[in-house]
């Protein structure tokens, strides 16, 4: 019979509980779950209990977690940067949702403890931070600049305002990767299926009205497994912080497929 053996970081072990902050209310305080796992150590990942003195902190999750690594474990890593959910750096996955540390409020959360992981089914480089390599080179491929072939204009690529309405929904992705490490199908394909974002913003710049490269795009998706690994089972819609639709967009995209076979 084969055996198969488990890497060492693949099951989460023991975790430490660290002490409650002194001279804190009880009832001020959150209970936070974190997955840690350092490379450097050794050891498997685990779950670390911290206790937030919420009198001391703001309301999100982000303002908890860095309450935490000021005033209790600065190993703790995590990314971050705009706190106001423009820039996607702190896309993790709270309470069994992927979304922004930033723009979830800690009372948000069911009763109970703040559970906090990195973001589903990619590596992660350390603690709440997911490698995204693959993610952000996948939405290079797609090459989500404006190609065209006329001179360019002295001033500006001029666009009615029909068709500027017509990227709505499209443009405001943040690549915070909340929608494409949601999807199932990205699990299991992410070396060949695009995903969630990079379809979205292909379908972004197929619908711009001053992109002359629409048959070139098309040409680029119309494979088994860049576009057509899309099941819309609508994961990506309903974790997406900017309330945007992926599911729609590759449905979009499909349908142009199509419309120009016929």
């Amino acid at each position: 019979m084969v055996q198969f053996t488990l890497p060492k970081n693949s099951t989460i072990s023991g975790g430490k509980e660290w002490p409650k902050p002194a001279g804190a209310a009880l009832d001020k305080l959150r209970e936070y779950k974190i997955y840690r796992w350092n490379p450097d150590d050794g050891k498997n990942p685990s779950t670390d209990t911290y206790y937030v003195d919420t009198t001391d902190c703001g309301p999100m999750v982000l303002d908890g977690l860095i309450w935490i690594k000021n005033n209790v474990d600065p190993t703790l890593t995590f990314r971050r940067s705009c706190r106001e959910g423009v820039c996607g750096s702190c896309a993790m996955n709270i309470d069994g949702q992927n979304t922004l540390a930033c723009t979830k409020s800690m009372h948000d959360v069911d009763a109970g403890s703040v559970n906090v992981k990195p973001l589903p089914h990619q590596p992660v480089v350390k603690d709440l931070v997911p490698d995204l390599t693959n993610f952000y080179a996948q939405y290079a491929s797609i090459e989500p600049w404006l190609h065209t072939t006329t001179a360019t204009p002295q001033k500006e690529w001029k666009q009615s305002q029909e068709d500027r309405a017509k990227l709505d929904g499209l443009y405001e992705c943040i690549l915070c990767a909340c929608c494409s490490t949601s999807c199932p199908s990205y699990w299991w394909n992410s070396d060949r299926f695009l995903g969630p974002a990079a379809l979205l913003a292909a379908d972004r710049w197929v619908k711009d009205s001053r992109d002359e490269a629409t048959g070139e795009r098309l040409d680029n998706l119309e494979d088994p497994f860049r576009l057509y690994r899309c099941h819309t089972i609508m994961n990506c819609a309903k974790a997406c912080p900017k309330g945007l639709n992926p599911s729609e967009a590759i449905a979009d995209l499909k349908l142009k497929l199509v419309e120009r076979q016929v």
